[in-house]
């Protein structure tokens, strides 16, 4: 046992069970506090997160609680000024989980030479992630840049490791605070507060996570390949804002899927491959996170256009399924994953506006957004990522509403001028000729743009590259 303080730094880790650095850290000193670093810079695009990050707080402290460890936040303009001067101190020992972005994994790298330069104990450990990003790679050792190859084997390697470690057991520690000029939980919210609605959706606990996890294996994983699809079903585990902040490990969601004999599992496993893919991509290919993975796509004929941007923000094209995604996200921070292509498409496809507009409104309103996955996701839609749709994929909104919300349920949940629509027209309101019914332009609006002169538009802009 050492004498000395163990530090644990608090990331996406907001759970005990699986977080390796803080169950090091109370197996190795008798006093121990966990710290987050609040960075101000990093949330001013991601103000739906901050309220998650706030709930978090609040509820992970509660939890150590009953260890007797301190969950301390600290504000700071740069990590690394903050750890300059912490590493001063020289009398305590560090423990973290990786972060699996380019900035982080590089600054980890900093990190470690700064402690070992001052002879201070640290130890950084996995972190949400099934394989670390260096073990999956092709025989010749270059990266996957197609996804069914790269979790055919992320996958089998994954399955061949050394059984899951049992469950740790947290100690009680003597309680104990480290740092000065700390902040409350609260100064993390943003000035808006239009994200006191999402307490009526979400509760942001790891404890909840794993109920969650338990109700989707229970109930819907047999169905998820099918249900998955429906927008009005609530067919998807809705985990990924879980995930996103470490209120669950993917290590756990793969073990409590494959113990429990359940038929159908392989659809929902694969999504998470889909985020270890994503994962990789931006790490062996980091341009993309400035732009496109595809450099043709640069000299794209992308068109600006603030009018119908903003009429996609707010749910106001003229298209249901569009309209009701959009306002879906803005209401509780989460869309389904169905519609999120959808409202994807029509917005890179039918309006010709660059992908990276939608990228930054879903990095604001979105409680899972995650670096990854969200710029994958848009470059996937757009045709310009590795492995991405093909150009000439452009979803009808109409045909996609009639498929996926047939009685049209989704949209009259979002779109309440809709609810007395019947369900010939809900997908395409503009046919009705009753004016008593609903009065286009007024009531709802027209569609901003003709589906198919859009996508001819879309298909000549294309071609050009």
């Amino acid at each position: 046992m050492t004498k000395n303080i163990g530090l644990c730094w608090i990331k996406d880790d907001f759970r005990v069970q699986k977080n390796l650095a803080l169950s090091e850290a109370t197996k190795n000193h008798d006093q121990v506090v966990a710290f987050y670093l609040y960075k101000k810079k990093i949330f001013l695009n991601q103000e739906a997160q901050q309220w998650w990050v706030n709930k978090s707080l609040v509820n992970f402290q509660k939890i150590l609680n009953q260890f007797n460890i301190n969950l301390e936040i600290i504000e700071t303009d740069s990590y690394k000024l903050f750890f300059d001067e912490l590493t001063n101190k020289n009398n305590f020992s560090i423990y973290w989980n990786k972060t699996y972005e380019p900035n982080y994994l590089k600054f980890d790298k900093y990190l470690v030479n700064k402690f070992e330069s001052n002879k201070i104990k640290y130890k950084i450990f996995k972190g949400n992630i099934l394989n670390d990003i260096e073990e999956v790679k092709k025989g010749d050792g270059s990266p996957f840049k197609v996804f069914t190859p790269y979790w055919r084997n992320a996958e089998k390697f994954y399955s061949e490791k050394v059984p899951p470690s049992k469950k740790k057991v947290y100690k009680k520690k003597k309680k104990f605070s480290y740092f000065k000029n700390k902040i409350s939980p609260e100064k993390i919210l943003p000035k808006k507060n239009w994200f006191k609605k999402f307490e009526k959706y979400w509760l942001p606990s790891e404890e909840n996570a794993l109920k969650e996890l338990k109700i989707f294996i229970k109930n819907k994983i047999e169905n998820y390949s099918d249900a998955r699809n429906f927008p009005h079903i609530i067919g998807t585990s809705k985990l990924s804002p879980f995930i996103k902040h470490g209120q669950i490990h993917v290590e756990t969601i793969w073990e409590e899927c494959s113990k429990n004999g359940k038929k159908n599992i392989s659809k929902y496993l694969a999504e998470i491959g889909w985020r270890e893919f994503n994962h990789s991509l931006i790490n062996f290919f980091p341009h993309m996170l400035k732009g496109n993975y595809s450099k043709k796509f640069d000299k794209f004929p992308w068109e600006k256009n603030s009018k119908f941007l903003l009429a996609w923000k707010k749910g106001l094209t003229g298209y249901p399924i569009v309209d009701a995604g959009m306002r879906e996200l803005y209401e509780t921070g989460w869309m389904h994953n169905r519609v999120r292509m959808i409202v994807g498409s029509f917005l890179v496809k039918h309006l010709l506006i660059n992908w990276i507009e939608g990228e930054k409104h879903f990095r604001k309103c979105l409680l899972d957004f995650n670096e990854a996955n969200n710029i994958s996701g848009w470059q996937w839609v757009a045709g310009c990522g590795a492995d991405a749709a093909p150009y000439f994929r452009i979803f009808n909104p109409i045909l996609q509403g009639e498929k996926f919300d047939k009685e049209g349920e989704y949209v009259r949940k979002w779109i309440p001028e809709l609810k007395k629509i019947s369900n010939k027209f809900i997908h395409k309101p503009w046919e009705i000729k009753d004016d008593k019914i609903l009065k286009l332009g007024k009531d709802y609006p027209l569609p901003i743009v003709n589906h198919e002169e859009a996508r001819t538009k879309a298909l000549k802009a294309f071609k050009k590259i």
